[in-house]
């Protein structure tokens, strides 16, 4: 598969050090903005099974990565925001092996 995004221009900071600890707002969303998460039913965002496992994911998100606190989120039908905390960071970050086992 051809990289779609070769000419996609970066809105990195060259000389910033996006390890260190500071707040980050994400937004992620799906691949041709597809509704796979759910719907919006009167109002409310209703998760199906796709939506309730990514909701699961960012929960879980603090437990295999100790330097990352999940402040907010919001799952919309093809897309999610989230605040996440980098604390105490360093370059050398790295997920933890699952302690629950």
């Amino acid at each position: 598969m051809q990289n779609q995004n070769k000419n996609r221009k970066s809105i990195r900071i060259k000389e910033y050090d996006y390890s260190s600890s500071s707040d980050y707002f994400i937004t992620i969303c799906t691949q041709n903005r597809e509704c796979i998460f759910g719907e919006v039913v009167d109002g409310k965002m209703v998760l199906n099974n796709v939506g309730e496992m990514i909701k699961q994911t960012i929960e879980e998100i603090p437990i295999f990565y100790l330097n990352i606190e999940v402040d907010i989120f919001s799952i919309m039908p093809n897309h999610l925001h989230m605040i996440i905390c980098i604390v105490g960071a360093d370059p050398r970050v790295r997920p933890i092996e699952n302690e629950l086992r």
